[in-house]
């Protein structure tokens, strides 16, 4: 029996910590992929590799931020060509391209091998541990709405994952949406937005930063979500598995 479980054990579906609760489920390759190239780190971190997924994220903010892409963007899209060209910082731009394809490709990859740890997992008919306790948090397995964690990250992206208890995501994107919102002038530009004072609202907003917001508010609400529905599903695994060990018949046919 304890070589069984031991046995079991050796693909786990996940671990429940005080801080978060950290599962495997399966997912589309090409759509953790796609966070990666919309901004680096992403998909890492939606995976739960947030180590990885923190260093990619605050790679792209430095040499994006000092190679001025997001600027040259800017002008690209509003027709300025000129003005994109002259903004880029060479020196800056082509520390950018390799950790980019880097992070894209370790994401698929990741994404791939996950999806088998997953299936072996659910094939083993593996469950984690439903509750965790330590002196600084509390952990509990336990249902989530899904529309109150997208509600929570539309006011303030971190706050959803915070409602789920992934600590270490909601306080990273809490932390970075602030400090967003404050480079890039947006809560003056909407006051003045709301006076009717649009030419001083165009004036004051720092447009290299605002281009950064889409990205960070599409996936957190993304995240969120997804996060949220599939920590349901887990929630009701541990649970049926737990009805079934504890209360179902040994010899009981399920009925096909």
């Amino acid at each position: 029996m304890a070589q069984q479980a031991k046995q079991q054990s050796r693909k786990p579906k996940g671990m429940i910590s005080s801080l978060a609760t950290n599962f495997v489920h399966a997912r589309n390759p090409y759509t953790m992929a796609w966070w990666s190239a919309a901004f680096p780190g992403f998909g890492h971190i939606s995976l739960g590799s947030y180590v990885v997924g923190f260093l990619l994220f605050i790679w792209e903010m430095v040499v994006n931020s000092n190679a001025k892409i997001n600027l040259a963007i800017f002008y690209s899209f509003t027709g300025q060509y000129e003005l994109a060209k002259e903004a880029v910082n060479n020196k800056w731009l082509l520390l950018y391209a390799p950790v980019f394809v880097y992070g894209v490709w370790s994401c698929y990859c990741l994404t791939l091998e996950l999806n088998r740890l997953n299936a072996l997992a659910e094939r083993n008919g593996e469950i984690i541990r439903p509750v965790s306790y330590s002196f600084y948090e509390i952990n509990i397995l336990d249902k989530r709405v899904p529309w109150v964690s997208v509600a929570w990250t539309l006011l303030t992206p971190g706050l959803g994952h915070l409602y789920t208890h992934r600590i270490p995501t909601g306080f990273f994107l809490l932390v970075w949406w602030i400090a967003i919102v404050y480079l890039s002038n947006l809560l003056p530009c909407v006051q003045l937005t709301a006076f009717g004072n649009f030419e001083a609202a165009k004036a004051v907003v720092d447009i290299e930063y605002l281009v950064y917001m889409p990205s960070i508010l599409g996936f957190a609400l993304y995240d969120v979500y997804v996060n949220t529905v599939e920590y349901n599903r887990l929630y009701e695994k541990e649970q049926a598995k737990f009805l079934e060990r504890e209360y179902q018949h040994p010899n009981f046919d399920m009925p096909v």
